[in-house]
């Protein structure tokens, strides 16, 4: 089973942004750290889950569990619904990749479970700022 760790930093709303990924399991340690331009801090928040399973899927488990501290991100989710436009083509892919793991999981977290992918988001902002 793999664990993966998400979360976005974005400095303003929106603002320059960046995500943070941690991967373990597995005999993996994977950490990611992007700028990824100008968003708004929860379609950040959809970017990081996009591209933490794009990684997760180059790794072929069967498992996958989700580890995030946006709860808008978790409900999307479980619903596998947005309302909002710019989430909703996210989710769409989003989904599309959850679905093709055997099993797949998505949790909550407060954001002090959730440092090691807090600090790489923030890492990858601040590389980023002047």
């Amino acid at each position: 089973m793999l664990e993966v760790y998400i979360d976005g930093s974005t400095t303003g709303n929106p603002g320059p942004s960046g995500i943070g990924i941690f991967i373990k399991g597995e005999g993996h340690h994977i950490k990611i750290s992007e700028f990824i331009g100008n968003y708004s801090n929860h379609t950040t928040e959809f970017i990081a889950l996009l591209r933490g399973l794009e990684e997760a899927k180059k790794l072929a488990p069967s498992i996958v569990s989700v580890r995030t501290d946006s709860q808008i991100v978790c409900a999307a989710i479980e619903k596998r619904y947005a309302k909002n436009a710019e989430f909703a083509s996210i989710l769409e892919k989003i989904l599309v990749i959850s679905d093709s793991f055997e099993l797949f999981f998505i949790k909550w977290i407060p954001d002090d479970q959730n440092k090691a992918a807090h600090a790489l988001a923030r890492e990858a902002v601040s590389k980023k700022l002047p």
